[in-house]
């Protein structure tokens, strides 16, 4: 993977991928809001991918991520809990295993900052809270077997 920023003028820069191009305009949305935005898309992703390769479909789902950094440089992530909040048609043990399976194995985002990111969840589904702050196993990944996923490989 390859992307390069350009400046642009004032504070806005350009970052073409191999696929496309998009603008950051600091300080509308800053670096560390896109990096957030890209983790809980990316998460959010396995979350609709997992459940469709599986016959079963997710709808009205909204991923929100709050973070505690550091106060002095560099300001890196502490803490991230992240609340998912879906409706599907299949029942809260396999709606759970979709949102661990992105935490534990797909998610390359969430797997990059996981060593030392203290992490947590919470998962609601069909209205109900099925899971509360529980907190994602740090380092080395998942030794389970998900498969493998196609979808928005980053």
């Amino acid at each position: 993977m390859k992307i390069t920023v350009s400046h642009q003028e004032a504070m806005r820069f350009e970052a073409k991928t191999e696929k496309s191009s998009f603008i950051i305009d600091c300080p509308q949305i800053s670096p560390i809001e896109y990096f957030l935005s890209g983790i809980i898309a990316c998460s959010a992703t396995d979350v609709v991918m997992l459940p469709k390769q599986q016959g079963f479909e997710v709808t009205n789902l909204q991923v929100a991520g709050e973070v505690v950094r550091n106060e002095s440089a560099p300001k890196k992530f502490n803490t991230l809990h992240l609340e998912y909040r879906f409706d599907s048609n299949a029942d809260d043990t396999l709606a759970a295993r979709w949102v661990m399976a992105s935490l534990e194995t797909y998610c390359s985002t969430i797997n990059t900052i996981r060593d030392s990111t203290a992490i947590t969840y919470t998962i609601i589904h069909n209205g109900n809270t099925i899971r509360e702050n529980e907190t994602m196993i740090s380092g080395g990944g998942s030794a389970v077997d998900f498969g493998s996923l196609q979808g928005c490989n980053a």
